[in-house]
């Protein structure tokens, strides 16, 4: 038997010599040979999620994008075609606002909410350098809904992004099955409306802290060029995308069905659940009877039955405990103000489960961290053009969202709800545990910010360095007060 083996490949472009070993070619024998950083535990398919370095809690990673104008004119054409209005055109666009809906509304798009614009973005391929290491012909398009149309409308430049590895593979054989350290996809929040920059950080970090699966985050400088030069467009949280990858992480498996609702529940429409996997299975009968058992009549005549035929299709503790974090910290932006920003998955051992999603305004008590359109309103208020947090209580939440206001008024359902507000505020949410948690990510991003590098408009959201310095302040307080609240609630 020979048992010599070839322990290196060798490329020789120029006068620069590539070497890679076997387990740094791609699974067909092809290594990316135009790419020198192309090895398989950074780029390839077969590499497990390293989320040690993508989602690093102690270092701010760097992203650099590049576009040349002729593309960044692409992006704005389809843009002003998708969504009726030019870049830095002010005014409104096409279904933008993000305004939601009072509890007690209608279906989803009511008073003037909905999607911005009528699909997405398209994707265009940019090369990418992950802290310095290159990612050929990755997919990037923008995304968002109300941080997307405002950022778009006033003309900043700091907007909201989604990469995909190997969205255009199909043309690109040699970016088959690319993964950046494992991952396929990932969403890119600009901080809109949050002038602290680490909401949605925090929010998520929370969740988990409280035994609620959410994606995993991380810090990024982020420098894009639109075609005359690079720009530094601040600093980003980086999103993990609720898909296979996430649901494996955090509970164990991935078989289950991943939908992205735009539902408020009060029925069932195969349209409103967008499927994120097994996307050639037309199989909603999960969704669908969990639909069914939440709104059927013996609610009101047989309150037990409904409570096991409902927890046979949906895990209602785990969605208690959702509640619980959610209402005590405040979301303007979710299930109860606005139809969407949440995933159910189908655990198997567990049926739907909720996933939360899209932080950036919560933990406020003023629709997007600033103030409030009409005067400033408190949870439940109703401002910001219809939208509205949902209180502790939930005693203004009406029939429109039938999955808060079916479980507010089930005695059994709203005294477990109760308990766990009270473990949460008593546990997790304690002053001391967030300030040190806000300490911490304030002083990693302020070098980013307002440090050796510095945010600014038109590439940054931020009016003033000293308005990223008081909103320190103001979520410390915000948890404070909070903590109030609660114990107003629990006597």
């Amino acid at each position: 038997m020979n048992s010599f083996r070839y322990l290196t490949l060798c490329l020789i472009v120029g006068a620069t010599v590539s070497c890679k070993t076997p387990d740094e070619l791609t699974p067909s024998g092809n290594s990316a040979s135009s790419n020198p950083d192309w090895t398989e535990a950074s780029h390839g398919k077969s590499a497990e999620p390293n989320y040690a370095v993508v989602f690093p809690q102690d270092k701010v990673n760097t992203l650099e994008i590049t576009m040349t104008a002729a593309e960044w004119q692409s992006i704005q054409a389809d843009m002003t075609t998708k969504f009726g209005g030019a870049f830095g055109a002010g005014g409104t666009t096409a279904g933008a606002g993000g305004g939601g809906m009072p509890p007690g509304g209608g279906a989803p798009g009511a008073g003037g909410a909905g999607q911005f614009g009528t699909a997405d973005p398209a994707y265009i391929a940019l090369p990418v350098r992950f802290n310095g290491k290159l990612y050929e012909k990755v997919g990037f398009r923008l995304k968002g809904n109300s941080s997307l149309s405002s950022s778009w409308r006033t003309g900043v430049y700091k907007l909201p992004f989604r990469l995909k590895m190997d969205h255009f593979e199909d043309t690109n054989p040699e970016v088959k099955d690319q993964r950046l350290y494992g991952f396929k996809e990932l969403s890119m929040s600009p901080g809109y409306s949050d002038n602290s920059l680490i909401r949605e950080k925090v929010v998520a970090d929370v969740f988990r802290m409280a035994g609620i699966p959410a994606a995993r985050t991380a810090f990024y400088k982020v420098y894009i060029d639109f075609g005359a030069g690079k720009k530094y467009c601040g600093v980003y949280t980086m999103v993990e995308v609720i898909d296979d990858t996430m649901v494996e992480n955090q509970f164990g498996e991935d078989k289950g069905n991943i939908y992205k609702p735009e539902s408020t529940f009060q029925t069932f429409l195969a349209t409103q659940f967008e499927k994120k996997n097994n996307e050639t299975a037309a199989d909603y009968t999960d969704v669908q009877a969990f639909v069914t058992a939440l709104n059927a009549t013996n609610r009101t005549t047989d309150a037990a039955t409904w409570r096991t035929n409902l927890e046979k299709t949906f895990n209602v503790d785990h969605y208690l405990k959702f509640l619980a974090v959610n209402n005590t910290i405040v979301n303007w932006d979710t299930y109860g103000a606005i139809a969407h920003n949440y995933y159910l998955y189908n655990a198997p051992t567990k049926k739907l489960t909720w996933i939360p999603w899209d932080h950036n305004m919560s933990m406020t008590n003023t629709v997007g961290g600033g103030a409030a359109p009409g005067g400033g309103a408190q949870p439940g208020g109703g401002a910001g053009g219809g939208r509205s947090a949902v209180s502790l209580a939930m005693t203004e939440v009406g029939t429109g969202w039938p999955l808060l206001r079916f479980v507010a008024a089930d005695p059994v359902y709203y005294a477990r709800y109760k308990e766990y507000v009270r473990q949460f505020a008593q546990s997790v949410f304690t002053p001391a545990n967030m300030n040190t948690l806000f300490d911490k990510y304030h002083t990693l991003i302020m070098p980013y910010v307002t440090g050796t590098e510095t945010e600014q408009k038109p590439y940054s959201h931020l009016a003033s360095a000293a308005s990223f310095t008081s909103a320190l302040t103001e979520i410390k307080a915000h948890v404070v007060s909070r903590n109030q609240a609660v114990v107003e609630f629990l006597k």
